[in-house]
């Protein structure tokens, strides 16, 4: 079909074992310099992706293939994988704390060494090949992008406050940037073997799909608790 979207990854067992030290890592940092919202989120969101990757997408709807590797361990590493790193990397970008360069290279930089360190060093590891179609569902994805933005837009028109509207362009932005980043590394390392509209569509509605909604959790969130999960004074 013109609409299919095939997402595709072929990599070897120790790309999986040098991502989960990259985790791992992160993960220390956060806590470390007391971002501890975003390494919560980050871990409610490697499950939010796990139950829709393998509950939907691998049991319901068939559309997720996994070759070389049990479905179910597999699948939550790799869920844990970019929902920790997504959710965490777009919290710490909604939060606008004068680092979202500092964040964006350590975690760009980490999903570029696994992936040249694991073809450099992983000949001896098996290899495992992921498919994912995307017919049936992205449909329901860009609705839900259009309801998210449309209430967004149609807040900023109501609010006569320049200083309460949302930065819509901040919101796409982060929205587009974290796909697309992930997505390149992917392609040009050479696990996703994937054509331009994979990257594009992709880039443009998986991950942005849920930002309007993320944008309005945070800013709830973050009138009544601190970053290091404390509670403000109202």
């Amino acid at each position: 079909m013109l609409t299919e979207v095939i997402a595709s990854r072929t990599m070897n067992g120790l790309y999986i074992w040098l991502d989960i030290a990259f985790l791992l890592l992160l993960a220390g940092i956060l806590l470390w310099t007391g971002r501890r919202q975003a390494a919560l989120v980050g871990l409610l969101g490697g499950v939010l992706y796990f139950a829709v990757d393998y509950g939907v997408f691998y049991l319901l709807l068939g559309t997720r293939q996994v070759v070389g590797a049990d479905p179910f361990w597999f699948l939550l590493w790799l869920s844990m994988s970019y929902g920790f790193t997504n959710f965490a990397w777009i919290w710490l970008w909604l939060d606008r704390d004068g680092y979202a360069l500092e964040w964006s290279l350590l975690i760009i930089s980490g999903w570029l060494s696994t992936a040249l360190l694991s073809a450099n060093f992983g000949a001896r590891f098996a290899a495992i090949s992921i498919t994912r179609g995307t017919a049936s569902y992205h449909g329901v994805m860009a609705l839900l992008l259009f309801l998210g933005y449309a209430l967004l837009c149609i807040h900023n028109v109501r609010c006569p406050d320049p200083a309460r509207r949302a930065p819509l362009l901040w919101i796409l932005s982060i929205g587009i940037l974290v796909q697309f980043s992930w997505e390149f590394v992917l392609h040009i390392t050479g696990i996703r073997n994937q054509s331009l509209q994979t990257l594009v569509v992709n880039s443009l509605l998986e991950t942005n799909m849920g930002l309007p909604y993320l944008y309005l959790i945070h800013r709830a969130i973050n009138r009544r608790w601190g970053e290091s999960l404390r509670r403000v004074k109202p």
